[in-house]
């Protein structure tokens, strides 16, 4: 089955060249010319993943991803399209909840290589749902409920009192889970998460990392559980009485 992208970009000679690309790989690419009209075409249709542009007139890349993040159900995976130099928007494009950019201009194979990253998923079982795997963790006052791929208050089933976490978050959060206690290295949480050839990127890590304790940790300041062990890597440290 075809992948469906959405592309949110206003640079129409883009969009065509990516197109005519990436169909050869499989992918349906849906192009949307500005911020509001890529947010309607979300409303009214199933994507596997976003292309965003940061600079566009009107609403920019950024509000539209704040957007995005915003909304109920399923996370969808967002790929920034960002010019060359301008690290800030890759900044704010990742504190906000990017899984991954691309600084103009880039080849369409690399994006390709982009894409597949975001949506690549392990063969076999997934984790957290295997034979021996964890099935669920307690992180603050949340349960992490990895069979079922969602993050609830403990105690309650009320469906308001869930977290919508990023395909990306969900991908870290599964990998350091899988290790209670145990130090997961940067460039292994990386790979992990992202795959080959993102061993070195460790500003991802951080930048998705505070977005985790923000969400899960009860004094994200000062995290009992998602542990940063200085230029080593992440830990996930269970409370005492659950492991």
């Amino acid at each position: 089955m075809a992948l469906r992208v959405l592309c949110i970009d206003d640079d129409v000679r883009l969009f065509e060249l990516l197109a005519r690309y990436l169909v050869d790989a499989g992918v349906d690419l849906v192009h949307a010319s500005d911020g509001r009209r890529g947010l309607a075409a979300l409303e009214g249709g199933v994507f596997d993943a976003v292309l965003l542009d940061v600079m566009m007139p009107g609403l920019d890349g950024l509000e539209v991803l704040r957007r995005i993040r915003a909304r109920p159900g399923a996370a969808v995976p967002v790929i920034m399209l960002t010019a060359k130099g301008d690290e800030t928007d890759r900044v704010v494009g990742l504190e906000i909840g990017a899984d991954d950019y691309v600084p103009k201009p880039f080849s369409p194979r690399e994006l390709l290589a982009r894409l597949r990253a975001v949506l690549r998923r392990d063969d076999g079982e997934a984790e957290g749902t295997g034979p021996g795997r964890i099935r669920q963790a307690t992180i603050g006052q949340w349960l992490v409920d990895l069979a079922a791929h969602q993050v609830r208050r403990t105690g309650s089933d009320d469906a308001r009192e869930t977290l919508r976490l990023t395909p990306t978050e969900w991908r870290i959060l599964e990998i350091l889970l899988q290790r209670p206690g145990q130090l997961v290295g940067s460039a292994q949480l990386l790979t992990g998460a992202w795959g080959p050839g993102y061993s070195q990127r460790t500003n991802y890590l951080r930048f998705h990392m505070a977005r985790l304790r923000r969400k899960l940790e009860d004094n994200p300041a000062r995290p009992r559980h998602l542990l940063t062990e200085p230029g080593m890597g992440y830990r996930y440290q269970p409370d005492p009485e659950s492991g």
